[in-house]
C-alpha cells in the first residue's frame, strides 16, 4: 500500500548495510529465537528494525483498497509497507505476466498453476529460500505441512533448491459434483442416471422433450463441463487447463492419448450431431464475470453440468449454518444457496437441483474432475533477497498470516476485527460467524485487506465440508497424476493444450473423422508430447537429470 509515510533513506539504507552484513539468505546474526517466535518486534521497539517496501500478491476476486485494515494492521505490526498488486483471479497470470514484463517479480509472489514454479525459476525471477531460513522464519507454517501435507514437503524444490512454499488445500479432496436439475428429471419421470447408458436417455429427453415447458426447443442435456464426466466413464479427464495425466501398468500416461477417448468421443460425437449437446459448448460455459459460474446452466440451456467446485452449489438449508442478525446475536439457521443455485433460483425460483455420482461407464469406471492437492506454490521474488533482512521478514510475515498459532489473532488475520467482521459462534472458538453487514459481500475479505496469506493444510471440520462429505464427494475424483512441471512440459504445453483442444472440438463437432484420431496422437507427440512424456515418467521415477528438474 502506498501510504503517505517516510521512507528509507540513502542514510538509513547506508546504517543497514553497516549494521546488518549477510543477513539474508543466512542463518549466522539473523536474530535470537525468542525474537524469531515472537514474531515481529519492529512495531514494539521503533527504530530498532528497518522499514521494507514489500509488494505482494494474493487471491483477490476485488481490488485491495489503499486504505485496507487489515493491511494496516500487518504493516504497524511489521513496519513494512505492503503493495498489495491487484491482479483479478479470473485473469490472474496474464495480469500477472505483464506487470512481471514491466516490473520484475513482486517479492511474495502466488504461483497459482503449480507448473508455473519451474517455468519462473527458469527465467530468473525467483529466489532461493535457504531451508534452515524457511524453518527458522516461517516455523508454523512448516510445522503445520511437516504434520498434515508430509508428502508435499519438498515439492517446491528445483535442483535440490527451494524455491516455493507448497500450498496444499485439504479441501480438494472433495471431488467437482456432478449436478442435474431434478425439476427436469421429475417433469420427464426420470432419475439421476448411474450409468453411461442411463445418461444418454436422460440428456436425450432434456433435449427434446421441452423440461422447460416453454414449448420452444431450446434446451440441452450438457455443454463443456459435463464432458469430463463422460471422459471419466472412461477413466479419464480431458478439458482442463493442464494437461491431466493419468497411470497405467506403473507408468504415466497422458489421458487425452489414451485409446479409450476414440470410444468417449464416439459418443459425444453422436450427441452433438443429435443436438443434445449445447452447440455453444465450444466457448464454455462461463460467459464472464466469477469464473465458476455455469450460466449455460443458470440460464436454463442445460440440464447437466460438472463445473465449479461443492460450495458453488449449496442449495437452501442444505445444512444448519451458524448466523448473526442486525444486533450480532448468533443462531444456528438452515444455510442459503450459493453462487450457480442461488442465480438460478433467481432466475427460475421453482428451479430445483440434485446431485448424481459419476455415472458407470462400459468397463465400470467413473468419476469427475478433482483439484490437484498441491493447489498452488508461495514464492519470494529474486530481488527480495537482494535487500538484507527483507526475505526473513517476508517468512516472517507470510507465517503470521497464514499459521499464526494464537487462534484470536490468526481468526483477525484470515476474517478481520473481531467483533466488527465476525465474532465466535460459541464458546468452543471452532467456527467464526461472519457479522452484518459483511455476511452480504462474499468478497469482504478483499475490501478490508484480509486473508493474505496461503492455505496451511489442516483438515477440514467445518459444517460445509461435512455436507461435502455425506455427498460422497471424497469418493470418485480424477486427480492429475502429475502435479508439478517439467522443462519440457513449461516449453511446450501450451502448444499441445491447443492442439488437443482443437482436435477434441473437432472430433465432436465432426469436423475431422474419428478415424484420424491416432494421426492426433502422432502429432501431439511430434510437436514435444514424447518428451513431456518421458520427463514425467523420469520425475516421477525419482530420477534427477539435467532435463528433469525435479528430485
Amino acid at each position: 500500500m502506498k501510504h503517505a509515510k517516510k521512507r528509507k533513506s540513502t542514510w538509513t539504507a547506508l546504517w543497514i548495510a553497516l549494521l546488518l552484513p549477510g543477513v539474508a539468505g543466512c542463518e549466522a546474526g539473523a536474530g535470537s529465537a525468542d525474537a524469531v517466535r515472537g514474531m515481529p518486534s519492529g512495531s514494539e521497539t521503533a527504530g530498532s528494525v528497518p522499514e521494507y517496501a514489500i509488494s505482494w500478491t494474493m487471491h483477490q476476486n476485488l481490488p485491495v483498497p489503499e486504505n485496507a485494515e487489515i493491511v494496516r494492521r500487518i504493516e504497524q505490526k511489521y513496519d513494512v509497507d505492503l503493495d498489495i498488486w491487484n491482479l483479478e483471479n479470473n485473469r490472474y497470470e496474464s495480469l500477472l505476466d505483464l506487470k512481471l514484463a514491466q516490473q520484475g517479480a513482486p517479492d511474495l509472489l502466488r504461483i497459482r498453476q503449480p507448473q508455473d514454479l519451474l517455468k519462473y525459476q527458469q527465467q530468473g525471477l525467483l529466489a532461493e529460500i535457504p531451508a534452515g531460513t524457511l524453518e527458522r522464519y516461517a516455523p508454523n507454517l512448516m510445522a503445520a505441512i511437516r504434520e498434515y501435507a508430509p508428502d508435499y514437503a519438498d515439492y517446491g524444490r528445483v535442483d535440490g533448491r527451494i524455491y516455493g512454499i507448497p500450498v496444499v488445500n485439504p479441501t480438494n479432496a472433495y471431488r467437482i459434483p456432478v449436478v442435474y436439475r431434478q425439476d427436469w428429471l421429475d417433469k420427464l419421470g426420470l432419475k439421476v442416471p448411474d450409468t453411461l447408458d442411463e445418461f444418454e436417455k436422460v440428456i436425450y429427453a432434456f433435449a427434446n422433450e421441452d423440461p422447460d415447458g416453454d414449448g420452444i426447443k431450446n434446451t440441452y442435456g450438457l455443454s463443456l463441463e459435463g464432458m469430463n464426466v463422460v471422459f471419466g466413464a472412461f477413466g479419464q479427464i480431458v478439458f482442463a487447463d493442464q494437461l491431466y495425466f493419468g497411470e497405467k501398468d506403473g507408468k504415466l500416461t497422458i489421458g487425452a492419448l489414451e485409446p479409450e477417448m476414440k470410444e468417449a468421443l464416439r459418443y459425444l460425437r453422436k450427441w452433438y450431431a443429435d443436438g443434445v449437446i449445447d452447440p455453444e459448448f465450444i466457448t464454455g460455459e462461463n460467459k464472464g464475470g466469477y469464473k465458476h459460474l455455469s450460466h449455460a446452466w443458470i440460464n436454463g440451456r442445460i440440464g447437466m453440468t460438472s463445473m465449479g467446485n461443492y460450495y458453488h452449489w449449496i442449495d437452501d438449508g442444505d445444512y444448519q449454518a451458524w448466523t448473526a442478525n442486525a444486533a450480532g446475536e448468533i443462531s444456528e439457521t438452515p444455510v442459503e444457496a450459493t453462487y450457480n443455485v442461488k442465480e438460478l433460483k433467481a432466475k427460475n425460483p421453482s428451479a430445483r437441483v440434485s446431485f448424481g455420482r459419476p455415472f458407470r461407464g462400459p468397463e465400470g469406471k467413473r468419476g469427475s474432475k478433482a483439484y490437484d492437492m498441491l493447489m498452488s506454490f508461495a514464492a519470494i521474488g529474486a530481488d527480495a533477497a537482494k535487500e538484507p533482512g527483507k526475505l526473513e521478514k517476508i517468512l516472517q510475515i507470510l507465517d503470521d498470516v497464514s499459521a499464526n498459532p494464537d487462534l484470536d489473532e490468526r481468526t483477525t488475520l484470515k476474517n478481520g476485527i473481531r467483533g466488527k467482521h465476525w465474532q465466535w459462534a460459541d464458546s468452543s472458538r471452532q467456527e467464526a460467524v461472519v457479522l452484518p453487514p459483511y455476511e452480504e459481500s462474499a468478497n469482504y475479505l478483499n475490501t478490508i485487506g484480509a486473508n493474505i496469506g496461503m492455505n496451511v493444510p489442516v483438515p477440514p471440520t467445518g459444517r460445509r465440508e461435512r455436507w461435502a462429505a455425506t455427498l460422497g464427494l471424497d469418493r470418485d475424483g480424477i486427480y492429475n497424476a502429475l502435479e508439478v512441471s517439467t522443462p519440457s512440459l513449461v516449453r511446450d504445453s501450451a502448444e499441445l493444450i491447443r492442439l488437443r483442444n482443437q482436435a477434441y472440438i473437432s472430433f465432436i463437432t465432426g469436423e475431422r473423422p474419428l478415424e484420424e484420431f491416432d494421426a492426433f496422437v502422432q502429432a501431439f507427440m511430434d510437436a514435444g508430447g514424447t518428451q513431456v512424456l518421458a520427463e514425467a515418467n523420469a520425475s516421477r521415477a525419482g530420477i534427477t537429470t539435467a532435463a528433469n528438474a525435479y528430485p
